[in-house]
């Protein structure tokens, strides 16, 4: 693939990522809560569902969410209740960002298998995930040329980006707690919350034709 070619999807993929949305926001409340090592296992898991995406675009599945209205319904009404649950545990919050999301699952609060599928799964129920997918990358493929490879050197590079946009908002939760006091901080936890049921009700309005 041409060098331009990557810069330019570089350029168009850290502009779409570091605008505010479900993985960047529970990346920072992982860092004010527990730390940015330990929001590590979080940050694996929204890559990894940037893998599973660019696979599924790369396969056909984001077309097959567009001509089906009972498959995007599907995943559409997944995600919509996995970040409504989300956002309800962070406006109940006391004043600690991450407490609020131990509840979501039975396991330990805060282990890195938790962290792990919670963003995982934040991401990869999102419908419209597998849509920019499958309307963005074919541009910056090259049809006469192997697809493989093409389509996994763009996840790569989105995946490094990911991950440093995610490093960075979790660094950023993380030098923020601790100057906020406990009322403080549990407005920014009813923000976060605020902001992830918002996202939750504007997936309800996705149709297959919005892409």
């Amino acid at each position: 693939m041409a060098g331009a070619t990557l810069a330019a999807f570089a350029l168009v993929a850290f502009v779409g990522i570091v605008t505010p949305g479900p993985t960047v926001l529970l990346a920072l409340s992982n860092g004010s809560r527990f730390g940015v090592r330990r929001s590590l296992a979080g940050m694996c898991g929204a890559v990894a569902s940037d893998f599973v995406l660019i696979s599924a675009a790369a396969l056909g599945l984001g077309a097959l969410l567009a001509a089906s209205e009972f498959w995007f319904s599907v995943v559409k009404w997944i995600g919509v209740f996995y970040l409504t649950v989300v956002g309800v545990r962070l406006l109940r919050s006391k004043g600690s960002i991450g407490a609020a999301l131990d509840g979501v699952n039975a396991m330990p609060a805060g282990s890195a298998s938790q962290l792990f599928m919670r963003c995982f799964l934040v991401a990869a129920t999102n419908p419209k995930g597998y849509l920019f997918f499958s309307a963005f990358l074919p541009q910056f493929v090259n049809p006469a040329a192997p697809q493989f490879s093409q389509y996994a050197t763009l996840a790569l590079i989105f995946g490094a980006i990911d991950f440093v946009v995610m490093l960075s908002y979790a660094g950023f939760g993380a030098q923020a707690a601790r100057f906020l006091r406990s009322t403080a901080a549990a407005w920014l936890d009813r923000i976060c919350g605020g902001v992830l049921l918002v996202l939750a009700g504007s997936m309800t309005l996705y149709r297959r034709t919005a892409n």
